[in-house]
C-alpha cells in the first residue's frame, strides 16, 4: 500500500507529505501562527489597540528571527508575519481591535467559494492540490471513485471556511473582539486537523480507486494482446503447407 503523498502504485517514491508539512512550518509553525492572536487580545483588552498592535507585531518578529536562527523553513514564518502586519494595518485603518480580524474573515468566505466553485465544476481543489504535490499525477480525473472522494475532502473544507467565516463575521458584528481571539484559534488548526484527516482518508479511496481502474484497463489490454496473438498464430497455422 502506497503512501498517500507517493505515486500511486509506486512503493519507491519518497513520501511528500511530509514536505507539504515543512513547507508549513511544521507543527511548531501551526503553533507559532497563534501566538500573535493570543498576544493581541489580552494586550488589547487591557491597554488598548496601538500597544496590541505593538505586541502582536513584536511577536510576530521574534517568530521569523527565531526561524531564522535555527535555518529552518523560514517561508511560513515570512508569510505569517506579513498576515500579521496586513491584519495590524487594518485594525489600525478601522480603529478597532476587533478589525484585527477582518483579514482572516474575509478570506475564509473568499476560499469557501473557490473551493466550492471547484466541485461545482467537477475539478475538486483537493484533488488538483494533491496531484501537485504527486508530482502532477493527474491520472485521476479519469476515475468517477476518485474524483468523488476529492469532491468529499473538498466539501469538508468547504464546511471548515463556512464555519470559521460564519461564525467570526457574527461575533464581529456583535463586537466580541475576545471571543473573536478564542474564535480564531478554537476554530483554526483543530478544525484544520480534522479536514486534513478527511483529505488524507480521500486520498488514500482515490488511490486505490486509480490503481483498480488501471490494473483493469491493463488486465482488459493483456487479454485482447493474448487474442490477438492466439488469432495470429491460428490463422499461420492455416496457411501452412500440408
Amino acid at each position: 500500500m502506497t503512501d498517500p503523498g507517493s505515486e500511486p502504485g509506486s512503493q519507491t517514491s519518497p513520501p511528500r507529505g511530509a514536505a507539504v508539512l515543512e513547507q508549513m512550518g511544521g507543527i511548531s509553525g501551526l503553533i507559532y501562527s497563534s501566538l500573535p492572536v493570543v498576544v493581541f487580545v489580552p494586550v488589547s483588552s487591557a491597554f488598548g489597540l496601538m500597544p496590541a498592535i505593538g505586541a502582536a507585531l513584536a511577536v510576530a518578529t521574534l517568530i521569523l528571527a527565531w526561524r531564522l536562527l535555527r535555518r529552518g523553513s523560514v517561508q511560513p514564518a515570512i508569510s505569517g508575519f506579513f498576515a500579521v502586519g496586513i491584519s495590524a494595518l487594518i485594525a489600525y485603518l478601522v480603529g478597532a481591535s476587533k478589525g484585527y480580524f477582518l483579514l482572516g474573515i474575509w478570506m475564509s468566505l473568499f476560499w469557501a467559494v473557490v473551493f466550492t466553485a471547484s466541485v461545482v465544476v467537477r475539478r475538486p481543489l483537493v484533488g488538483y492540490i494533491w496531484g501537485w504535490v504527486n508530482t502532477h499525477d493527474r491520472r485521476w480525473r479519469g476515475v468517477r471513485r476518485a474524483v468523488l472522494a476529492f469532491d468529499v475532502a473538498t466539501l469538508v473544507w468547504v464546511a471548515v471556511f463556512t464555519s470559521r467565516f460564519v461564525v467570526q463575521h457574527h461575533l464581529y458584528d456583535a463586537d466580541q473582539t475576545g471571543w473573536l481571539g478564542v474564535a480564531r484559534i478554537a476554530m483554526g488548526w483543530p478544525l484544520t486537523a480534522v479536514a486534513a484527516l478527511v483529505t488524507y482518508m480521500a486520498i488514500r479511496a482515490a488511490q486505490r480507486a486509480v490503481r483498480e481502474h488501471h490494473g483493469i484497463d491493463e488486465a482488459a489490454g493483456d487479454t485482447e494482446a493474448a487474442g490477438d496473438t492466439e488469432a495470429s498464430q491460428a490463422g499461420d497455422s492455416a496457411q501452412k503447407p500440408r
